[in-house]
């Protein structure tokens, strides 16, 4: 009797436990779910915004490569594993609801495989309203192959273009900044504004000489007041950048600063606020979903009280 009574007591108690776990799994499940559905902030919290052409754009755009799982993390090999493990289609597109519902409604990414399908699945499924502002890592010195895609990346709906700085370095070194013009007239006769994304100022500059009919520029913008600065190993992605605040001074086109933090290396309050006081009219920030709400927060904080702009609001 004794042994069929600590049977039963057994089976009794294991089935509650079993209850009780599945329960708690469940209660698990739904307190994340609803905190991956985001909140939209009050009006009076909003992120402000800038034009570009008809586009209205928060001044914070959410940067596409941690989305990619493109990460700059110097000689740390395994953080690219790691981000493409948490970034999961369904957390990027968590991710891109967040940033919407705080103001950041526009994405820049480029066309990594599987990227315009996955943006397309994104405004059908979840009714997205981002914006997207995408670049093609298609040859531009090929002007048929650019334009094929091109077509491709406007017809999964993409709402602006740009070149990507990776090409338009290395031409406007090689005096080829004739090819940009081109690409950039390829794009704008598609029906889309149109950028020039770089790396180095000497884009920009070729590109302003020769009158090239850019819509706006997307280069980098950070100090150099952090640890690895120096490295030279993929820690460093604006080498001159007192030269490039005294020259955007000369541009009259809206200017998105990008890699601000240095890939992580310099905080968002310090970032933001250097850019924006330099001269830039917005500023990318690749955040994982957990940081969206602190970082936007501090941007409106920075936006709200910043000193007197080295650069007149292009946008």
């Amino acid at each position: 009797m004794s042994s069929e009574t600590n049977r039963r007591t057994f089976i009794k108690s294991a089935v509650f436990a079993s209850t009780s776990a599945a329960l708690a799994l469940r209660a698990a499940q739904t307190a994340l779910a609803q905190t991956a559905t985001p909140t939209p902030p009050s009006p009076q919290t909003t992120l402000p915004t800038g034009k570009i052409r008809d586009m209205q754009i928060g001044r914070i755009l959410l940067g596409g490569n941690l989305l990619t799982h493109f990460t700059h993390s110097r000689d740390l090999q395994y953080v690219y594993n790691l981000t493409k493990h948490y970034n999961t289609e369904e957390k990027i597109f968590d991710t891109m609801a967040i940033a919407e519902a705080h103001g950041a409604n526009a994405l820049v990414i480029h066309t990594a495989p599987n990227v315009l399908s996955m943006m397309k699945k994104y405004r059908e499924q979840r009714k997205g309203k981002m914006q997207l502002i995408i670049c093609s890592t298609a040859n531009i010195e090929n002007p048929t192959e650019y334009a094929k895609a091109l077509q491709q990346m406007v017809d999964a709906g993409a709402d602006a273009a740009y070149i990507w700085g990776v090409q338009t370095d290395g031409l406007a070194a090689s005096g080829k900044v004739s090819v940009i013009a081109k690409a950039v007239e390829i794009a704008k006769s598609l029906g889309v504004p149109c950028g020039v994304g770089a790396h180095e100022l000497i884009v920009i500059q070729e590109c302003e000489k020769a009158k090239v009919p850019c819509d706006f520029y997307i280069k980098t913008l950070h100090h150099h007041n952090y640890p690895s600065a120096k490295l030279n190993h993929d820690s460093m992605w604006c080498k001159n950048p007192e030269e490039t605040i005294a020259f955007m001074k000369t541009v009259q086109k809206p200017w998105i600063s990008f890699k601000v933090m240095a890939a992580g290396a310099i905080p968002p309050e310090d970032a933001f606020r250097y850019v924006f006081s330099n001269g830039a009219d917005f500023s990318l920030a690749g955040m994982f979903d957990f940081e969206i709400a602190e970082d936007i927060q501090i941007a409106k904080r920075v936006l709200a009280n910043l000193p007197q702009r080295s650069r007149p609001w292009q946008a």
